[in-house]
C-alpha cells in the first residue's frame, strides 16, 4: 500500500491512499488543477480513482471538490448528514447526483481492492468521520480534524502499518496568540482540533510492532510550527511507550503547499 499526503493543513487537506491496483482520494480541500497535477506527478489519472471520501464538510476538505467533480465524476463517499451539506453548498449544481454514496459509520465498505471502514470523530460538523483502509494484510488510517479521542478512537486506530494523523496546535502558541476567544475556545474544546501533546498520547495508545509510519498532519499556520509538532510528539512518544517501538516510529510532518515524500508500506 501507498500513502501520499498531496496537501494537509488549515488551508486545505487531500490525501492519496493506493493499494492493490487500486486508488482513491480521502478529502479534496484543494483547488482541482492541484489535485489534477499531484496526482499525474504520482502516476495516477483522476478519472481511474475508485472514490473521493469525504472526512466532513469544511471548505479545507471540500474546496476543490465542486470543479474537481464536474470535470472527473469520481463516486463520492461521505455520511448522509455531510453529503446533504455538500449538497446545499454546491450552489451551481457541479456535482452529479448519481456520484452521490452514503456510508455508514462503523461498516466496512470494499472498493476495488480496498476495504474502507469510516469511524466517528469529534468534530464540528454534521458527522465528521475518519478513515481506516486496508488492502490484504496492510492497513492505514487517515485521521484528522478531532478536538479529542476516545477508546472508541483508539480501538479503531490498532493494528494499522501507517497513520496520518492530526497535530494541529501547540497550546501555548494557541493561547496567546492572534485568534479571537471564541475561536481560540472553539480550537480547544473537545470538538475542536487535536493538540499536539495529545497527538503524542494517542500514538502511545497505539503503539504496537506493525506501526512504522505516522505522518503529522492538519497543522495550524497560526498556532504551530512543524519542527515543533515534531519534537513534542516525539518527546511523548519517547517517554510513553517502550523504547524499541519509539525507536521503529518514522515520524514526519505534512506539508502545507505541496506533497509530501510518499509512504509505502
Amino acid at each position: 500500500m501507498k500513502l501520499t499526503s498531496i496537501a494537509s493543513g488549515s488551508s486545505g487537506n487531500c490525501t492519496l491512499i493506493s493499494g492493490g491496483g487500486t486508488s482513491i482520494l480521502v478529502d479534496a480541500g484543494i483547488s482541482c488543477k492541484r489535485i489534477k497535477e499531484s496526482l499525474e506527478a504520482l502516476g495516477v489519472s483522476p478519472e481511474t480513482l475508485a472514490g473521493l471520501m469525504i472526512t466532513h464538510e469544511h471548505s479545507d476538505h471540500t474546496s476543490g471538490l465542486f470543479i474537481f467533480e464536474k470535470r472527473f465524476h469520481v463516486p463520492i463517499y461521505a455520511p448522509q448528514e455531510t453529503l446533504d451539506e455538500i449538497r446545499r453548498m454546491d450552489k451551481k449544481g457541479e456535482i452529479d447526483p448519481e456520484l452521490y454514496h452514503p456510508i455508514q459509520a462503523d461498516e466496512w465498505l470494499a472498493i476495488g481492492d480496498l476495504s474502507v471502514l469510516a469511524f466517528n470523530n469529534l468534530h464540528d460538523a454534521a458527522c465528521p468521520v475518519a478513515y481506516r483502509v486496508e488492502c490484504a494484510d496492510r492497513a492505514v488510517a487517515v485521521c484528522t480534524d478531532l478536538g479529542n479521542y476516545t477508546g472508541y478512537t483508539v480501538r479503531n486506530l490498532l493494528g494499522l502499518d501507517a497513520l496520518l494523523i492530526e497535530s494541529n496546535h501547540d497550546l501555548n502558541m494557541l493561547q496567546v496568540g492572534p485568534y479571537p476567544y471564541q475561536l481560540k475556545r472553539r480550537v480547544m474544546s473537545d470538538y475542536g482540533h487535536l493538540a499536539n501533546e495529545r497527538c503524542g498520547q494517542l500514538l502511545c495508545e497505539i503503539a504496537n510492532p506493525r506501526l512504522k509510519y505516522v505522518v503529522l498532519g492538519h497543522l495550524s499556520q497560526e498556532n504551530n510550527i512543524p519542527q515543533l509538532a515534531l519534537d513534542t510528539v516525539r518527546a511523548e512518544v519517547n517517554e510513553g511507550i517502550d523504547p524499541a517501538l519509539a525507536e521503529q516510529l518514522y515520524i514526519l510532518v505534512a506539508k502545507r503547499d505541496e506533497m509530501t515524500e510518499t509512504i509505502e508500506f
